[in-house]
């Protein structure tokens, strides 16, 4: 007879003996060695505690660029070789008055305060009484009640210097200004500040909601404060270990962990953490039914769940390394330190977890009591669930597979978003900032294009105005500013403000237009060879566009081979892996559809958030074979004493509960994201909550099933299946 290997950190079951083994040499866990393993849990945890430097500390910032290669971050090489500036964002004073001196008068002093206070962050300060264009250069609107200064910075928006330097401007702006002038600070450098306040001291309510969440629905399903000390024990655990081993990874400088990452990350161990706690201790109270002995019975236990923990570990770590094919540095950057948490959470599950419960025994069940012997009795729910998909599998295929498709047909017209400020779900001064530029001098004025032109030899005056003319009359542009050659000539920037919002879908599809209309001008004003780059928010946003739309189907279909090749190792069929990835991929349609009914058509957002659409791939695909896996698992250990219909009620039966119930706490561990005030977390945690519950109570105890009865012996083909 073949062993299932031994959990890591437990002893190896001994061979098999013909002879009748004593009670007390059985294959065991015993007290002492469970003790043992805590103990070094405990050596681990101190030492890490002791050693490795904090998280925060090596945390970076999210690196929402494109790839480096793009036109928009070739475009700002060029302008900081052109013209000695790293391009940082740049802050834009917008002041709104009831006449227009009062908007002068208050536009003068900002202007004065802000070059005043001398902030190391700022290199100019410009408004309309410093350009020579008698009508303001742009930076006054049409009636002359409101006004623009716009600031230009040095540094990275990800240095304290940065920030505190915006966060300065802001409150010289609202002291210079006077109380009857309306003013706020927006632009890109308004945007990058507000998105780290809105995010700063998220991280701990996302923590407290979860641990809170998790203790109640482990609570009502199991009544017992031991499990759900072991449970949380486990979790708190693998999150130190993982914590640990990311930061000291992260200070070699092999891995990235930002900010956002962390937060998903807090969400995944407690979600499969507690999903493995709660499959070992279903199987550890079904073993003791066959097994008084606590120590006997983990054992036994973990003999039978080693293989699906084993798969569910890989499948999970194999997706979000599969990220690793991305070419999005936020994506790319994504996978690693959630590949090291999973793999912790795994390390805890197969030692810490059974070691705990050997420890409390029948006394982990209390006050409920773990039966000592007989039959687990069976769910009345799960066994009408099984009967009725047996039964009639094809009314079920049908019917589930035509709801999935409903729920899919809301992706029809939905559009990504790229606004960050139409993402914050809170009032922001940047939000506010970019509705009253937009109300007095157009969308695009907040963050206008920068079209830059190089050639090999210096311009003429006549091709420099030739190139800014043409721009200045192409389709979608409401004017231009700034004209500026670079001191050897050779390049040209011309600021170019757009008529539609800069991070809107419209703005991305103009800039072709714009590139076009620079290398035809500058061919008809005789420029041989001319190179021509769009920079600023909108050619970002289009880079980083192209390269998600890549992403997702590099990503997605990497991640979904080595799934299928996971599955297939562990169901030893070809033919398993086909129709249980067609179901994975209706179950990400059909979760997408309906977080767009949710979040778009009811909750008012005006588009999905960038990367939502790849992280619910990854783990919705990842995370939701976890069950399949658990199933089949078990239905491929029921056909070794039963034809095909009797081992797949069985396996309905058996791990219907444990997976429902694992199911609605790793959903809600995900929906605590929708308390983030981000849409992109907002939105991914209910697209997470949507689909592991579309998951849960549809694909796996529906759709599956029916599936494989009606497919029959060929179910697990090239392994035959006997059927009745």
């Amino acid at each position: 007879m073949n062993h299932a290997p031994a959990p890591v950190g437990l002893p190896a079951p001994a061979p098999d003996d013909p002879s009748p083994t004593p009670p007390s040499r059985a294959r065991r866990i015993s007290r002492r060695t469970a003790w043992l393993v805590v103990v070094a849990w405990l050596l681990v945890v101190g030492a890490l505690t002791s050693f490795a430097p904090s998280l925060d500390d090596v945390e970076s910032n999210d690196n929402g660029n494109p790839p480096a290669d793009s036109v928009s971050m070739r475009a700002a090489d060029l302008a900081a070789q052109a013209y000695g500036s790293a391009g940082a964002p740049p802050a834009v004073v917008v002041l709104t008055a009831e006449t227009p001196d009062a908007a002068a008068r208050a536009a003068r002093e900002v202007a004065a305060a802000i070059e005043g206070a001398a902030l190391p962050a700022v290199t100019g300060v410009v408004d309309a009484s410093r350009v020579p264009d008698p009508s303001g250069g742009g930076l006054v609107s049409d009636d002359g009640t409101a006004q623009l200064v716009v600031v230009t910075l040095q540094g990275s928006p990800g240095e304290d210097e940065y920030r505190d330097g915006v966060r300065e401007i802001r409150t010289l702006t609202a002291d210079a200004a006077g109380d009857d002038v309306d003013t706020a600070v927006t632009g890109p450098a308004g945007i990058v500040v507000d998105a780290v306040a809105v995010f700063s001291g998220s991280d701990r309510v996302l923590l407290l909601g979860t641990v809170g969440l998790v203790v109640v629905l482990l609570f009502a399903i199991y009544r017992s404060p031991v499990l759900v000390v072991v449970a949380l024990l486990g979790v708190g655990v693998a999150m130190r270990l993982a914590e640990g081993a990311g930061a000291l990874l992260a200070d070699a400088g092999l891995i990235s962990v930002s900010g956002q990452t962390a937060s998903i990350m807090t969400v995944l161990l407690f979600g499969v953490g507690t999903d493995y706690a709660l499959i070992i201790f279903a199987r550890f109270r079904e073993a003791l039914a066959a097994h008084p002995e606590p120590g006997t019975a983990m054992a036994a236990a973990m003999r039978s769940v080693t293989g699906a923990l084993l798969a569910s570990v890989s499948s999970i770590v194999a997706a979000v390394l599969a990220l690793l094919a991305a070419v999005t540095p936020t994506l790319h950057d994504f996978g690693p330190y959630l590949a090291v948490g999973v793999a912790s959470m795994a390390a805890v599950s197969f030692t810490l977890t059974p070691a705990l419960l050997v420890l409390t025994g029948r006394f982990a069940f209390w006050p409920r009591r773990a039966r000592g012997s007989g039959e687990v009795p069976e769910s009345r729910l799960w066994s009408r669930v099984a009967h009725v998909v047996t039964t009639y599998p094809r009314r079920v295929l049908l019917g589930g597979t035509a709801a999935l498709l409903a729920l899919s047909a809301g992706l029809v017209g939905v559009q990504q978003s790229f606004d960050m400020v139409s993402g914050f779900r809170i009032e922001t001064e940047s939000q506010r900032g970019q509705e009253l530029v937009a109300a007095s001098f157009g969308p695009g004025r907040t963050a206008p294009s920068q079209v830059l032109v190089h050639a090999g030899t210096p311009l003429t005056e006549r091709q420099v105005g030739a190139v800014a003319t043409a721009l200045g009359g192409a389709d979608g542009v409401a004017s231009t500013g700034a004209v500026l050659p670079s001191t050897d000539g050779r390049t040209l920037s011309v600021d170019v403000v757009l008529d539609a919002n800069p991070y809107g879908p419209e703005a991305m599809d103009l800039l072709p237009g714009l590139t076009r209309t620079a290398q035809d001008a500058a061919a008809d004003a005789g420029v041989a060879d001319a190179e021509v780059l769009v920079g600023g928010e909108s050619s970002v946003a289009a880079d980083t566009r192209a390269a998600l739309d890549r992403d997702l189907v590099v990503v997605g279909v990497l991640m979904l081979l080595v799934v299928g090749l996971i599955l297939g190792v562990v169901l030893r069929s070809l033919l398993a892996p086909l129709y249980l990835g067609l179901t994975l991929l209706l179950s990400y349609a059909a979760t997408m559809g309906a977080t767009a009914l949710v979040a778009l058509r009811l909750g008012g957002d005006l588009g999905i958030g960038n990367r939502v659409a790849v992280y619910v791939l990854v783990f919705l695909v990842a995370l939701g074979v976890d069950y399949t896996i658990f199933m089949m698992t078990r239905y491929r250990e029921e056909l070794a004493a039963a034809p095909s219909r009797t081992a797949l009620r069985t396996s309905i039966v058996r791990t219907g509960g444990v997976i429902s119930s694992a199911g609605v706490i790793l959903a809600g561990t995900f929906a605590v994201l929708m308390t983030q005030p981000i849409r992109e977390l907002y939105q991914f945690g209910l697209a997470m909550a949507i689909g592991i519950l579309l998951d849960t109570f549809v694909v796996r105890p529906l759709l599956v099933p029916a599936a494989i009865e009606l497919l029959g012996r060929r179910a697990l083909w090239p392994t035959r299946v006997r059927v009745e």
